[in-house]
């Protein structure tokens, strides 16, 4: 049951960030605080902000409807969510500059994501 919400939340939230992100790809460049300097940094947000995330989105709604990719999304999200928890942390803590909201909200939303798909991970071996 835990692992099903988990994938569902994870679909919704990848979709709809990726498709947002897909069509406007200054909408992450402006939450992050990034500036676009050519249209190949307009191009690599569009690519890993639209399309990623949205083929990823597309993926975990694969695993909460097939039984066969059910635990390959949920090790998915525990290495992607945990990777992505990890390293922002980490770079988080040697910035000089302050941090806002998005990096806070982003190490929350990842880290929880992580944590919840290895409790029902673990609970479906």
């Amino acid at each position: 049951m835990l692992g099903k919400l988990i994938l569902w939340v994870s679909t919704l939230a990848f979709i709809s960030y990726g498709v947002m992100c897909l069509i406007d790809p200054t909408l992450p460049a402006e939450m992050a605080g990034l500036a676009i300097l050519s249209g190949d940094g307009l191009a690599e947000l569009g690519a890993m902000y639209g399309g990623l995330q949205t083929a990823y989105g597309v993926f975990c709604l694969l695993g909460a409807l097939r039984t066969d990719l059910y635990r390959p999304a949920l090790t998915s999200l525990v290495l992607m969510m945990g990777g992505l928890a990890i390293a922002r942390l980490y770079t988080a803590v040697m910035a000089d500059a302050g941090l806002g909201g998005y990096t806070y909200g982003a190490i929350a939303f990842e880290s929880a994501m992580a944590i919840l798909s290895f409790i029902a991970l673990r609970k479906t071996s």
